[in-house]
């Protein structure tokens, strides 16, 4: 199962922020990548970029001029479409995680930024909500992922990564990772 966040109502000059931190959840919390629909400044899309190529991957960073095509196309290749918002079913209160995975197609999840376009709710296969009161599209994304991969995904290694944080109890331990030498071993300082 692929996952791939889609990203509505980006406002240029007010969102670069929080834009940024849905890339990075969505890549840090399992996601495929993120697509976002309209204008998006440069700066986010080079920021995500940057974290792959340092961070590790994989995880793509792509723009798209309508979320109804992202949304016609990912369905008419077979995939399922997951709106995030407070309007719809409770995540906690219902079967709806069941249901969603039970499928076991790739899932095309939506967050929005101000106001959601009213077709969203209806060309949505779910309305999920992580609780029913306001809250941010960011917190709402990591709850569900975190509850979609049942928590393993904050435990995955990324691929090509040239950082990695060792966990430690007390103070910053990251490491440098190397390219793999002609003996095929990691040299990590």
């Amino acid at each position: 199962m692929r996952v791939v966040v889609l990203r509505l109502g980006h406002r240029v000059g007010r969102d670069k922020r929080i834009s940024t931190h849905v890339g990075l959840v969505a890549r840090a919390f399992g996601a495929s990548g993120i697509i976002y629909a309209g204008q998006v400044e440069a700066s986010v899309l080079n920021t995500l970029r940057k974290v792959v190529e340092v961070w590790g991957g994989p995880f793509f960073v792509e723009t798209a001029p309508s979320y109804r095509s992202v949304i016609n196309r990912w369905k008419s290749e077979g995939g399922l479409v997951v709106h995030l918002t407070m309007y719809g079913e409770n995540i906690e209160g219902s079967d709806v995680l069941e249901r969603i995975r039970s499928g076991g197609r790739d899932i095309l999840v939506i967050v929005g930024a101000e106001k959601v376009p009213a077709d969203v709710y209806e060309l949505a296969d779910f309305n999920v909500a992580i609780g029913n009161q306001p809250h941010s599209e960011v917190s709402a994304l990591a709850v569900f992922l975190d509850r979609l991969y049942k928590g393993a995904e904050l435990t995955r290694d990324f691929e090509g990564a040239k950082l990695k944080v060792l966990p430690s109890q007390k103070g910053k331990r990251v490491v440098r990772l190397y390219e793999r030498e002609r003996s095929g071993t990691i040299h990590i300082s």
